[in-house]
């Protein structure tokens, strides 16, 4: 599967503007802030707020899973068709994520006070779960907005893919220094308060933490929406549906990928997470595994380079793939045996070796599939001479929160049907009950979704391919740059009326 680069020729031009910096200073610290602030979270131990905190009963988590899914599909059709048609003075993208932070920073905000709202309530209790559902179903709406726009947004803000490259993976490497504290301060106090060795009750507990960290997180993202800026040009008269439509059929690159996403998101599993609380009974514990794989993340990134020069994008998003699923099959073949998932000193160090080989692949795999889907949208300009940031991104989205929401049902479901009981003293569920939380975290989840890595061998870009399609589009833009700036009122309406000829 290795590239035989040395038949690509690479044009002067290409190399000249490959090596070219579009974006400041300034915007690349807001980029990695940004990229930073989707870590800021405790999301880790959202099952935990909802199992043992909030109480919101597993049927009806199905139920709602379901319904909020229906009215997804049918608002992200028509939020879209908005975002798609959209041309200000500030770009296609910022308006919507300039604004749209702000209502779901709010919403966030409400989302840690239900315990407050409806204290020492039962599973089941009615207005509990109603406004529960409001909620979820406002959000789902607002977040539409900027996630649509935000996947475009990243993917304008340089039209050099080398650039977007290096941004990527200096985002992921900074980001990692910070993405884990929140996580693992909070899971130390969570160990503290759950063993009875500090006097906080759970409620507050998540709702500072969870609220202090949507705030930062808010205001980082808002920063760097503020001060970037969109680089690719869109057309000057607006898409219609149809042409819209039409980009994604003829999308290979998205297809594939949309493909292989689909086949790995029938995926049944929760959160290794549960695994340390319920079965190993300290959350803790999963911070010290990871210790020693903790450098290996940061290394991982020196590798992405060599083997990005022998190996395409094809190889390496397999390889990714299939080293990652191995080592945790081997993981959940030997817990399984003899019960060592339950026994300390077989399973943690097994673990912790699992995490230092996955780490090996690290940088891969934050890299490779983000580098992918910009490449999605650059061939997309390629092939139709138009950008469909909008309804790709909705396309994507569609098929993927349908299948979370029924995978996520079914998740539901598994937990109640395995025997778990909510809100149970931490370590005394049953040995049944225990062996499939690991099951369940480990190897049941790799084995339901291993058909995902079938189509990634049809990924159609070749380094040769890829080289041409970005001469072309660079090209391309300059000439269309170079007749708008002289182009009169009557020659730019001439020209916006041949952007979508076939």
């Amino acid at each position: 599967m290795a590239d035989n680069k040395s038949s690509v020729a690479v044009s002067p031009v290409t190399n000249s503007f490959a090596e070219r910096r579009f974006v400041s200073k300034k915007e690349t610290i807001a980029y990695v802030l940004n990229d930073a602030s989707y870590s800021l979270n405790i999301n880790d131990f959202k099952d935990r707020y909802i199992f043992d905190v909030v109480k919101i009963d597993f049927d009806f988590l199905a139920a709602q899973n379901l319904i909020s899914t229906i009215w997804d599909t049918i608002n992200d059709t028509f939020i879209g068709v908005i975002v798609e048609k959209t041309r200000t003075r500030w770009g296609k993208f910022r308006p919507y994520l300039l604004l749209g932070e702000f209502p779901l920073t709010i919403l966030g905000m409400w989302y840690w006070l239900i315990p407050f709202i409806f204290p020492d309530t039962p599973e089941n209790h009615l207005p509990k779960l109603i406004m529960y559902f409001v909620m979820s179903i406002i959000t789902e709406t607002a977040g539409t907005f900027t996630a649509i726009a935000k996947s475009g947004f990243l993917s304008t803000i340089t039209p050099s893919p080398m650039e977007r490259s290096r941004l990527i993976a200096l985002a992921n490497v900074v980001t990692h220094i910070f993405e884990d504290i929140p996580k693992q301060v909070f899971g130390i106090i969570y160990d503290l308060v759950i063993s009875k060795k500090i006097n906080i009750k759970l409620p507050y507990l998540f709702s500072v933490f969870g609220m202090s960290c949507a705030l930062f997180s808010a205001a980082l993202a808002v920063y760097f929406f503020w001060v970037s800026k969109e680089r690719v040009a869109q057309t000057i008269s607006k898409p219609k549906v149809k042409h819209s439509i039409k980009s994604v059929i003829n999308n290979k690159p998205m297809l594939i990928s949309l493909i292989s996403s689909f086949l790995a998101g029938f995926s049944i599993g929760q959160s290794r997470t549960n695994f340390y609380i319920d079965v190993i009974g300290s959350i803790t514990w999963k911070t010290i595994v990871g210790i020693p794989a903790f450098p290996i993340k940061f290394i991982s990134y020196s590798f992405v380079k060599p083997l990005r020069k022998r190996f395409s994008t094809k190889a390496l998003w397999i390889l990714e793939d299939a080293w990652t699923d191995m080592l945790w099959l081997i993981v959940f073949g030997i817990g399984s045996i003899n019960n060592n998932f339950q026994k300390k000193h077989i399973i943690l160090p097994l673990m912790g070796i699992e995490e230092i080989f996955e780490m090996c692949v690290y940088g891969l795999r934050r890299v490779i599939p983000a580098e992918i889907s910009n490449e999605s949208m650059d061939y997309c300009e390629w092939k139709n001479g138009y950008r469909s940031e909008a309804m790709t991104g909705v396309t994507t989205s569609i098929i993927s929160k349908l299948q979370q929401a029924v995978m996520g049902s079914i998740n539901s479901i598994v937990m109640k049907r395995i025997g778990y009981i909510q809100g149970k003293e931490i370590g005394t569920q049953t040995d049944f009950t225990k062996w499939w939380i690991f099951a369940l975290g480990t190897g049941i989840p790799i084995i339901s979704s291993s058909l995902g890595i079938i189509p990634k061998f049809f990924y159609p870009l070749s380094a040769a391919k890829r080289t041409q399609m970005y001469e072309e589009l660079y090209e391309r833009r300059s000439k269309k740059a170079e007749m708008v700036q002289n182009a009169s009122a009557e020659e730019l309406a001439n020209i916006a009326g041949h952007e979508f000829d076939d």
